[in-house]
């Protein structure tokens, strides 16, 4: 699709009617699609122009014969009457005008198609060259009137402008077309098809069509209901959540009331921003969008993301009972919202999901999980720890994060696919999720390539990767006993996990996290905050990095939270006390 220069595109609202050179202000409402011509030899475009009087005749005749409604003699003036005839088909029942003027304007140049389309102008024919607009001065044929700008058919490039009128208003729309013309191997002028001879910002892959428009809301507001505030909810993404929020909703049954129409050109594919070229009722004023963030919880965010000094980290909050996104905030604020959309290595924060598949294996919080110096599979992996402990539990194992024990026992009790199922099955990670914005799921392979690779995956390390809405959604699991869909706007759809995880296995889960965050590896981060809470630690190794990515996450009450730091270091060490900011900022 086109963006860019409008100037001079659209001219807006006017009552006044085209004076003279238009052809056919006609009534399309009960418009002919008669006039095509009887079979002929097949006509092919030859190299050589048309002169300057083909040119503008086959211009004017195209343009009269669209203009009367008779589209099939128009399609059989281009150089491709099936693609013409759809199109022009399109435009008349999907925009929808009630009449339609068409003036040809002589003779343009690429420079004002350049300006129309939004592309960049072609470069100036060098000395000697012909002056006059030709296929290879202009955008390729797909997306421009002109033929391509390597080896094709000349043509002139031929300027209109085009008036349509709406039935029910008095607004009338206006805008500079362009269409090249070419000659035919009869000796015949001949439109060369491409979608912008409809309108210069249309594509190939794009639609043309009267749509139902609203006005944007008024303010976006918190879940509260007050003016959302923070530094990473940057316009475009308020801009881009608003959007996908009204192509996800449930329809409304009384959203049509503050409906107006306009005239827009989309992507059928739902990609890009639609392009609203022309206004013909006037919505009724916004409401306030609500969202689901949390001012108080996300200004916490805000904070913690700036006390980074420097680094590049990320955190996001989710209300367990619902999947609520609370938070959200990245460092840089006006960067890639890597909350949402980076994807890293977890450390051990995924030794939540692989305890959980030892824990649905039959292992318990209290079997004895030796915690070697070194694990045994063929490259043996060390703890980030001196000495071994042969007579450590699960949950102690979990408490100071022993990676032999956890890599151990998983290759020891688990199949190698089982760690990858648990994690979509139970935690809803690779289910494509809906939340508002753009977001990348989590990866855990579900096949591992060796016993290497397996030991890796379940420390997360490896394959895996995660980014901390992820990471809190898994955690925001454990508290609630359900996944819940992360979502950014209430009444957002959600999808559902495969299977719940068992009531007894949360319940083993939530006591092994409140142990971490009491007496383990989080126990200094999360000190005054450990009623009805628990946390995990994670480091993650990055190959050329001396110092690790920190990772933490935890839960209060009915906020999870996870936060990365690249190049943090241990998980206490900055993406801790992130967590810790935000438990404590919502007092739940």
């Amino acid at each position: 699709m086109r963006r860019g220069a409008k100037i001079g595109i659209i001219t807006g609202v006017s009552v006044a009617v085209l004076a003279g050179g238009g052809y056919g202000a006609y009534s399309l409402m009960g418009g002919s699609n008669s006039g095509s011509s009887s079979a002929k030899k097949p006509r092919t475009v030859v190299a050589e122009p048309p002169s300057a009087e083909q040119a503008t005749n086959g211009a004017k005749d195209f343009l009269a014969a669209w203009a009367a409604g008779e589209l099939d003699k128009a399609a059989a003036l281009t150089d491709d009457p099936a693609a013409a005839t759809t199109a022009l088909t399109a435009f008349r029942d999907q925009v929808k005008p009630s009449a339609l003027t068409l003036a040809p304007a002589g003779p343009a140049t690429p420079q004002a198609f350049a300006s129309a389309t939004g592309t960049p102008a072609p470069a100036k024919p060098s000395a000697g060259a012909s002056a006059t607009p030709s296929a290879g001065a202009t955008p390729g044929a797909t997306d421009s009137p002109s033929a391509s700008a390597s080896a094709g058919p000349a043509g002139v490039l031929m300027g209109f402008k085009a008036r349509a009128e709406f039935a029910g208003t008095n607004r009338v729309w206006d805008y500079n077309g362009f269409l090249n013309v070419v000659k035919m191997s009869d000796n015949t002028p001949a439109v060369h098809w491409a979608p912008t001879v409809i309108h210069p910002h249309l594509s190939g892959n794009e639609t043309i069509a009267t749509q139902q428009v609203f006005a944007p809301p008024s303010t976006v507001v918190d879940r509260n209901g007050k003016p959302l505030q923070g530094a990473s909810l940057t316009p475009a993404l308020l801009s881009t959540l608003q959007d996908n929020a009204h192509k996800l909703l449930p329809p409304d049954p009384n959203k049509d009331q503050d409906a107006g129409s306009a005239v827009v050109i989309s992507d059928p594919a739902g990609k890009g921003a639609a392009d609203k070229l022309f206004t013909i009722v006037e919505p009724k004023p916004g409401k306030p969008f609500k969202v689901t963030i949390d001012n108080t919880i996300q200004a916490a965010a805000e904070k913690a993301m700036t006390d980074l000094g420097g680094k590049s980290g990320s955190v996001a909050a989710i209300e367990p009972s619902t999947g609520q996104v609370l938070a959200f905030a990245n460092a840089p604020a006006n960067g890639q919202n890597r909350a949402f959309t980076g994807l890293l290595a977890p450390g051990s924060t995924m030794k939540i999901v692989t305890s959980t598949a030892l824990l649905e294996a039959g292992v318990n919080p209290d079997t004895v999980v030796a915690c070697p110096e070194k694990s045994s599979n063929p490259v043996a992996i060390p703890n980030d720890f001196p000495g071994a402990f042969p007579n450590n539990t699960l949950q102690q194992d979990f408490m100071m994060s022993c990676n032999t024990a956890f890599i151990n026992q998983g290759l020891t009790s688990l199949k190698p696919e089982t760690l990858s199922s648990t994690a979509k099955d139970v935690f809803g990670i690779g289910l494509e999720w809906k939340t508002g914005l753009p977001n990348t799921d989590g990866k855990v392979p579900p096949t591992p390539g060796s016993k290497d690779e397996q030991a890796m995956n379940y420390i997360g390390q490896g394959k895996v990767q995660m980014n901390p809405l992820a990471i809190a959604s898994i955690t925001a699991t454990v508290q609630s006993g359900a996944f819940k869909q992360p979502i950014l706007v209430p009444g957002l759809p959600q999808q559902a996990a495969a299977r719940q995880i068992a009531p007894d296995v949360a319940g083993k889960l939530r006591a092994m996290m409140n142990a971490t965050a009491t007496g383990g590896t989080a126990k200094d981060v999360m000190a005054g905050i450990t009623d009805n809470a628990g946390a995990k630690t994670g480091s993650a190794e990055v190959a050329g990095a001396s110092t690790t990515n920190s990772w933490f996450t935890a839960f209060r009450g009915n906020i999870a939270v996870a936060a990365e730091v690249q190049g943090g270091g241990h998980g206490v060490d900055a993406a801790g006390p992130a967590v810790a900011s935000l438990l404590k900022a919502a007092g739940r």
